[in-house]
């Protein structure tokens, strides 16, 4: 499994800290400390070697004893600050508040209570030493979901341990299936579970509101190279069979709205007060829908496909309101 960037830079923060407190340790016993290869520590060792900040050379920043790592033991020469006490700004304050507070509120996060403490602790620390500032502070994420089934996949990630999943899809057709979890995420109001299913042999990712079931097997996963975001249009269009198509519409100024409750990938404001929003499509009838509700409004559409099947079916809809008998 592809090891994702900001686990390492954890990893060679807590190397700097680590060392700066126990003093020169072997490279088989800062493995065994950080739960990676000897081989991992000497790649660590050599990016933060090579840490430099503007005005510095490279070891200026964290530096180590060559002779020593010849040797097999690794021993910090050099810190440059990073291991003492952080000072923040009240607004780095007040930021790093806001985002422990959303996080702390993520179900992935509320189904894992040793790391509901963790988050807990840290945010009632830093909301304290921030003051008054940080009261006004009230962030929540979406994403609720059953407690018991999040708990389960959260131990499972955790663990490194494969789960049995009950699934329901897009299509409500429901399958059971064996997963080695990767990541929970929450994203656009949803939780998703991503890992490797056996039974597609790939990467997918599974909306936790769906799953129906899951069930520990006791397997430990196996070590795959598994990208652990997620990317909603894409897991929707997959769930629908389909492929995500690019559309563009241009809209008069009252169907503003469409910028502002669709998922949109940009809006571009245009001088004579209508607009443009690029989105990405996986439904098809979603879109028709759209655009024949909001027809006065709709100026033009791109690609050409989509406007001609939204026009055929602005045809066909005027020729069965013709065949309706009259009432009255």
């Amino acid at each position: 499994m592809a090891e994702r960037a900001d686990d390492r830079l954890v990893r060679l923060l807590g190397i700097v800290a680590y060392l700066d407190g126990a003093g020169p340790v072997g490279v088989d016993e800062l493995a065994r400390q950080f739960g990676v290869t000897s081989e991992r520590i000497r790649q660590d060792i050599d990016a933060l070697w090579v840490s430099g900040t503007p005005g510095y050379m490279p070891d200026d920043l964290i530096d180590f004893d060559a002779y020593s790592l010849e040797e097999g033991l690794v021993s910090l020469t050099q810190g440059r600050g990073l291991t003492r006490p952080l000072r923040l700004g009240t607004r780095e304050a007040v930021a790093l508040v806001a985002a422990l507070r959303a996080m702390h509120t993520t179900p992935a996060v509320q189904a894992d209570t040793e790391r509901a403490a963790v988050v807990a602790s840290a945010l009632d620390k830093l909301t304290a030493a921030t003051g008054e500032a940080a009261q006004a502070v009230d962030v929540r994420l979406g994403g609720v979901g059953d407690a018991r089934l999040l708990g389960v996949l959260a131990q499972a990630v955790a663990a490194g341990r494969r789960v049995r999943l009950r699934y329901v899809d897009a299509a409500d057709t429901v399958s059971e299936r064996d997963v080695d979890p990767v990541r929970l995420v929450t994203q656009d109001d949803a939780t998703y579970l991503v890992g490797w299913c056996y039974r597609a042999v790939g990467r997918r990712t599974f909306r936790v509101d769906r799953v129906l079931e899951a069930v520990p097997t006791g397997e430990a996963v196996q070590v795959r190279d598994v990208d652990g975001d997620v990317d909603v249009f894409a897991h929707v269009a997959a769930e629908a069979g389909q492929s995500a198509q690019v559309a563009v519409l241009r809209l008069a100024s009252p169907a503003r709205w469409v910028a502002e409750e669709v998922p949109v990938e940009s809006v571009t404001d245009l001088p004579d007060g209508s607009f443009e929003v690029r989105l990405r499509v996986t439904n098809p009838a979603w879109l028709r829908r759209l655009l024949l509700t909001n027809a006065p409004d709709v100026l033009a559409v791109e690609p050409r496909d989509v406007a001609a099947d939204v026009a055929g079916a602005a045809r066909e809809a005027l020729a069965a309101s013709d065949d309706l008998p009259e009432l009255g």
